[in-house]
């Protein structure tokens, strides 16, 4: 059931609906089930779309044309486009990689980084993620799978259990907000035909030539120095990497305090 405004609520999930009802469903719109279509292709045609054409031009007709099918066919599976959204959003989950059981004992500060390294390139490579995450449950098999990795690895760090959810929030909030507006600046980089080395050299020599802007620029010149690094990749990399750690010396810190 749809909540008021058409937004979906909470037991409209894709991971909620029970398979045979679903089947029921399907076989009441009439029509045996489409040959040589399954779930798993949709999902992975819906995933290559957004990649392709981003959230905005995402629609079930477009699916369907993709395909080579109907759109009716794509209903057969799916009941609406929030569903396949659900389920693009824990596919693209199942690209991350996760340390096996046998490097379950390393220190938690090198498995901790390499989540957040894991997450963030996630959301970079795929721009549409950000809007989803918190639309929806986000409770799918490899969303959990990842959410139970962290949840181990910050429980190792020797934080009280009151404190674990709020470590997790302080990190992979920061990942995720870092990671959306790498993503955001990559995608309109890659919109205006330039490399992000040309954007980001275009967009500071015309700032810079603005008085209500230039005075900033001119006050940071000194940080952006120091910050280093020739390519906008080195940059976002460095910083990235000195407030991932930052994040952990105050995980140490708390857990020093006891």
């Amino acid at each position: 059931m749809a909540t008021e405004g058409g937004r979906p609520g909470p037991r409209d999930s894709v991971w909620l609906v029970d398979r045979e009802s679903r089947e029921r469903r399907g076989g009441r719109r009439g029509g045996a089930q489409p040959s040589g279509l399954d779930r798993r292709r949709i999902t992975e045609a819906t995933v290559r779309l957004l990649d392709a054409e981003g959230l905005a031009k995402f629609s079930m007709r477009r699916l369907a044309a993709e395909l080579d099918v109907t759109a009716m066919s794509v209903y057969w599976y799916v009941d609406t486009k929030d569903e396949l959204l659900e389920l693009a959003l824990d596919a693209v989950h199942g690209e991350l990689r996760l340390r096996g059981p046998e490097e379950a004992d390393e220190d938690w500060r090198t498995e901790l980084r390499a989540l957040a390294r894991e997450n963030r390139a996630l959301l970079v490579r795929h721009p549409w993620l950000s809007p989803l995450i918190g639309a929806y449950l986000n409770i799918g098999p490899n969303a959990l799978v990842f959410a139970r990795r962290v949840q181990r690895v910050l429980r190792r760090t020797g934080l009280p259990a009151h404190g674990v959810t709020g470590a997790i929030s302080a990190v992979f909030q920061f990942v995720y907000g870092y990671g959306t507006i790498e993503g955001h600046f990559l995608t309109r980089a890659a919109d205006t035909g330039l490399s992000p080395d040309d954007y980001f050299r275009h967009a500071m020599s015309a700032v810079s030539g603005t008085p209500d802007t230039d005075g900033v620029i001119e006050e940071s010149r000194d940080l952006m120095d120091a910050r280093g690094g020739d390519t906008v990749g080195e940059m976002m990399e460095r910083d990235f990497a000195f407030a991932l750690d930052l994040l952990v010396a105050g995980i140490e810190a708390m857990v020093e305090r006891g």
